[in-house]
């Protein structure tokens, strides 16, 4: 990964890392991670986690360095959904997407189109869910409708057990309603 030049230096604050150096800021801001809370500038645990998988990041913890499972380990108590969001996160910026917390449908990101981050709004709205891992699909539907209102393309994520993602790209549908129509009438099955 080129997207930064040199090591970020953070320090571990529950799941999130804290980066001190204004000019990192600035650098990771551009490259689409990280933001302010409380006028400090801290990174998502799943662009905590990917960047210290890609060799990016030194996380300390007082004067000891977190490696990538202790800070999986850390997450996963903070949020279940740790795993999947590092999956989908790590997935979509290998293919070169900028992606931000999503709306608060699970594990969801807002997804730029390549090259449009910070010039337009998010095309996309991914949302993951792992393999054999059971869903209403009432409440699918609920999700996909907020994220349409929105006026951002639904996208599914599925997370298979060896940890590749699948991506299914969802629009809606109408069905007419089954009516006796001239021709139709007599079939048998």
């Amino acid at each position: 990964m080129s997207e930064l030049e040199s090591k970020v230096e953070g320090v571990l604050v529950k799941d999130h890392a804290l980066v001190n150096d204004r000019a990192m800021q600035q650098s990771l801001e551009q490259k689409g991670f990280g933001e302010t809370m409380k006028e400090k500038f801290y990174l998502k645990p799943f662009e905590s986690l990917y960047l210290l998988y890609v060799d990016k990041l030194r996380l300390l913890k007082g004067k000891q360095e977190v490696k990538f499972d202790h800070l999986m380990e850390e997450c996963i108590r903070h949020d279940a959904e740790a795993f999947t969001k590092f999956l989908i996160y790590r997935d979509l910026r290998t293919r070169g997407y900028i992606a931000k917390d999503g709306f608060g449908f699970g594990s969801d990101f807002r997804v730029y189109e390549r090259g449009q981050f910070g010039e337009k709004g998010a095309k996309y709205v991914v949302f993951g869910l792992s393999e054999g891992r059971r869903q209403k699909v009432g409440l699918l539907q609920k999700q996909i409708e907020q994220i349409v209102t929105m006026g951002k393309e639904p996208v599914l994520a599925v997370i298979e057990r060896r940890g590749e993602v699948i991506y299914y790209k969802i629009s809606k549908i109408q069905f007419l309603q089954n009516k006796d129509q001239p021709g139709f009438s007599n079939i048998e099955f």
